[in-house]
């Protein structure tokens, strides 16, 4: 399943927590605290999730409690924590104070982007937690109690919670559920003093009336404030001069660059035309004007009260004249180098720019777009890549430089709005449509001016009018649609094919179906008109994927289809039904995958699955690991084998053995492969190591692997291994390298570049793997990755099916999953991988279309295609072509001469300058000779 993570704008966890003083009498909840239906405890008493958005009165989320009681409640030890309707936490606040007896305790929550809502009244707490608008989940509980929020179902009662209310469609609630709020509306208890623990009977909805310990119920002035005077222009300064300052009134001005007169920025930038752009000084500001808005391209006179509002200079448009001459037009600025540090774009913030297509972006990290309209980009025509794919996670020194040189490449596109399309799903999404999927790695382009912008703790480049909900953007940002030259696998050499497929937790078993048959409740992840879509709970073991059969005929679209196109020999599964859990044959879900893949339009209808063994782990998960093959390619070689190892493995899924060889060859040819899904970085204890949690878990999980791999060597005599599956780890983290160290090859890193087959957090690396040992890799011939999923928007998958107007879903292969099948071509008695160099490479001709392992001549070099290209060789070092280093002789033998575009993933030899390098990891046009740099000094030549 996909990791999470939180983005600038997206819910964030981290708290900051704000007290009382403590009052005269101190009420502790005990372990066992429950809510009070007699009056006697502090209750919540209303909640409001619409903050800053658009036509929100209130520019933040809020929580107020009430003490309904005689004597003042001491609030230290409780919990106050927010989940979405039927997801995860959206973060939780230790609170800190007293409610006097009768009064209000008010937390101030995460703000919108609409800076015409009002504000609070002074909060007595705060805490960065972004609500939903709608429907969710609000609890208070006693900290040191256990309390587990998680759990679905009416909660009164629970021990240890102290009160909740769960609104619109949350999975959880009292009773029942308070009704689905809005933007304008909050949920209030009807009778403060009153909580029968039915929030459905205790809340109504109506316009937010937020009160703080005070009594107060009014907040005071907006950004950036309303002057108590009739403003008069003052003596003119320049825009620079204006943005040296942090305050005052000023007189600026400019050419108006940018208006936003809907979307919620409420405001215009101006620069100067006259304005240096070496001087470390932005010659633009923007102007915070809600009630006039010039036309861009004016020539304005503004004069207001000068503000940095979160990061960004502001002017606040009391006055805005419109000057009857121009004064001059804007170049847009044009040097991506200049900007990229902090420094240089505050040295440009809110100037016009317009980068040339040397800078060869490309898309890095779309998980945003269908939430915020926002993608991000990365120069030199690479993403960015994940760290500890590429660095030892235990050299923090390495691990920072790495970071922040790929970090620095960065920047966000936004579309000019401050919408939230997950609270706002009928409005069509920006950028993102279904002829426009913004792929991960897809050349982007620039087709007009934008504004450089600070907002939601973001660098971005802003349109200079908002993108219109539906369009795609193009009048300013074009990005290149590359499915086309991915939607079948490239060709692989060799006689028979491993592959290996994470399908997204396939359930066979729908909620819908296990709720009818068992009587017990399931929550759903449901579309915009509230239909579920997928699983969320049913209990502690139920199913967790598709909420129906309508739903499950969609997702099981997308694997078929993925699964014949693919057509591997041999396909080690991840994520699939463990059928065992729902009183079936343990194989019943592999049954019904492979007769669909044998009906499906394209198969040869020869798929068969690998028989579970006769033993079996006494306690299984409900997804397993399993193999599929094609009958016609592979048989297999005796029965399959499951490691039964508690120990290690009671929070992952156990490691499935099972011999193979291709048809019509001895079992002397035989060979052994191994599928694998360690436990997940997203829950246990973090060892501090930079590689997610349970890293010592996966650890023990590798060891015990290679242990179980000795064994069944020893019990079936077939020496020849393949490792292929979910290792959560990635391929400098100490379970990945534990493997190697055992005696295999990662052969997507050995023999083909290190393909990424997951992006998590704007980064790219590879949580699947294949090993190969000796014996194994003599077989290989070939090693690819099929991108077809990692680099797709979440918003493509089955799961988000009608989550906004835009339908993007559609029964192609991309987004099946969130995870790239990783393909291996073998030869039963094969000399190794086939070495592309050996031929004779022909010229390059304009024109043609050359894929991956191709290799040319083109002025005199050689050059090998990493990918599908057309582009001219030695057009960009960081294109599609790796210019081959020519042979050098040194004294301890021929060496290869280092090239600007030739990707080296760590362990390559090259000669630069007489000396001898090594790459310590992955690189590109790095020249060797930086001591900080990729290349450590090994000999001279």
């Amino acid at each position: 399943m996909s990791q999470q993570t939180s983005h600038p704008r997206r819910i964030v966890a981290g708290i900051a927590g704000g007290a009382l003083a403590a009052g005269a009498l101190v009420v502790l909840p005990a372990a066992g605290a429950v809510a009070a239906v007699d009056g006697s405890d502090v209750v919540i008493s209303e909640v409001y999730g619409g903050g800053g958005n658009s036509g929100a009165p209130l520019a933040n989320d809020f929580i107020e409690l009430h003490n309904p009681t005689g004597s003042a409640i001491e609030l230290s030890g409780m919990t106050l924590e927010y989940r979405s309707a039927a997801g995860g936490s959206g973060g939780t606040l230790a609170l800190d104070g007293t409610v006097e007896a009768g009064g209000y305790f008010l937390v101030q929550l995460a703000a919108g982007g609409n800076a015409d809502a009002g504000a609070l009244p002074t909060p007595d707490a705060t805490a960065d937690i972004n609500m939903s608008g709608t429907n969710g989940r609000v609890f208070l509980y006693a900290a040191d109690s256990g309390f587990d929020s998680s759990l679905a179902g009416d909660r009164a009662g629970a021990s240890g919670l102290v009160d909740m209310v769960g609104f619109g469609s949350a999975a959880s609630f009292e009773g029942a559920a308070a009704p689905t709020l809005s933007n304008a509306t909050s949920a209030q208890r009807v009778d403060p003093a009153a909580d029968s623990d039915d929030n459905s009977a205790d809340f109504a909805a109506a316009a937010p009336t937020p009160v703080n310990s005070a009594g107060e119920s009014e907040g005071g002035e907006t950004d950036p404030g309303e002057p108590e005077e009739p403003t008069e222009p003052g003596d003119v300064i320049s825009i620079a001069d204006a943005n040296q300052l942090t305050s005052g009134t000023v007189t600026v001005r400019g050419v108006v660059t940018a208006v936003y007169a809907e979307g919620g920025f409420n405001g215009f930038t101006i620069q100067d035309p006259a304005g240096d752009p070496a001087d470390g000084v932005s010659d633009a500001i923007f102007v915070y004007s809600p009630a006039s808005y010039p036309a861009i391209g004016d020539s304005v006179e503004v004069t207001g009260g000068r503000v940095d509002y979160n990061g960004l200079a502001e002017v606040n448009g009391d006055l805005v004249t419109k000057l009857d001459e121009s004064l001059g037009d804007v170049a847009p600025f044009a040097d991506w180098s200049a900007v990229t540090t902090d420094a240089g774009k505050k040295a440009h913030q809110s100037e016009l720019m317009q980068f040339s297509d040397d800078a060869d972006f490309v898309v890095s990290d779309n998980y945003d777009t269908n939430y915020y309209g926002s993608f991000v980009i990365a120069d030199g025509g690479q993403v960015v890549r994940q760290t500890t794919a590429y660095v030892d996670p235990h050299d923090t020194e390495a691990v920072d430089s790495f970071a922040a040189a790929e970090q620095a490449r960065t920047i966000s596109v936004d579309d000019g709005r401050s919408t939230n399309f997950n609270t706002n799903k009928d409005l069509a999404l920006t950028y993102l449509t279904p002829e426009n999927p913004l792929r991960v790695g897809s050349p982007v382009s620039f087709a007009a001016p934008m504004v450089l912008d600070y907002r939601y703790s973001t660098w971005a480049l802003q349109p200079t009018q908002p993108i219109a909900y539906g369009d795609t953007g193009s009048a300013y940002v074009s990005v290149e649609n590359t499915r086309l030259s991915t939607e079948t696998p490239a060709d692989l050499a060799g006689d028979i094919s491993i592959a290996n497929f994470n399908v997204l937790n396939f359930f066979p078993t729908t909620g819908e179906e296990y709720a009818a048959s068992t009587g017990i409740s399931c929550s759903y992840y449901t579309d915009r008109t509230g239909a579920p879509v997928t699983t969320n709970r049913c209990g502690e073991v139920g199913p967790r994927g598709a909420a129906d059969d309508e739903n499950l005929e969609r997702q099981q679209a997308k694997t078929v289809k993925s699964i014949v196109t693919l057509d591997a020999s041999i396909l080690a599964l991840q994520e699939i039904e463990n059928s065992s859990e729902f009183g079936q044959d343990r194989d019943a879900a592999l049954a019904y995958l492979v007769d669909l893949l044998n009906a499906a339009e394209g198969s040869q209808g020869d798929w068969a699955y690998a028989a579970s063994p006769a033993d079996l782990p006494d306690d299984e998960d409900v997804i397993r690991s399993a193999f599929i093959y094609q009958t016609d390619e592979v048989e297999t070689v005796g029965e399959s084998h499951i490691l039964n190892d508690e120990e290690h493995w009671s929070n992952a899924r156990e490691p499935l053995a099972q011999g193979f060889k291709e048809v019509g060859t001895s079992d002397d040819d035989a060979f052994l492969v191994f599928a694998n899904h360690f436990k997940s970085k997203s829950s246990g204890t973090d060892d501090g190591t930079g590689q997610g949690n349970s890293n010592p878990d996966r650890v023990g999980q590798a060891n015990s692997l290679l242990d179980f791999v000795s064994d069944i060597q020893d019990e079936t005599g077939i020496e020849p291994v393949f490792l292929s599956g979910d290792f959560n780890s990635y391929a400098m983290e100490d379970p990945a390298v534990a493997i190697e160290e055992g005696g295999f090859t990662n052969l997507n890193y050995a023999l083909n570049g290190g393909e990424p087959t997951y992006v998590y957090d704007g980064m790219s690396g590879s949580l699947d793997h294949v090993f190969a040992n000796a014996e194994a890799l003599a077989l290989v011939q070939d090693v690819d990755v099929w991108q077809i999923n990692g680099q797709e928007q979440v918003g493509f998958e089955y799961s988000r099916y009608n989550y906004n107007a835009t339908l993007l879903y559609d029964d192609s292969v991309f987004r099946t999953s969130d995870h790239n099948p990783i393909r291996v071509g073998i030869a039963v008695g094969g000399d190794g991988p086939v070495d592309p160099t050996e031929p004779e490479a022909p010229a390059w001709q304009q024109g043609s279309v050359y894929d991956k392992g191709d290799q040319v001549t083109y002025q005199g070099a050689v050059y090998t295609a990493q990918w599908w290209t057309t582009e001219t060789p030695g057009s960009s070092v960081y294109g599609s072509w790796m210019e081959q280093g020519a042979s050098i002789a040194c004294a301890e033998g021929d060496e290869t001469a280092w090239t600007s575009s030739q990707v080296y993933t760590g362990g390559e030899r090259v000669v630069s300058g007489g000396q001898v390098y090594e790459a310590k990891w992955w690189t590109r046009n790095q020249k060797p000779g930086d001591a900080w740099g990729p290349w450590q000094v090994v000999g001279s030549c």
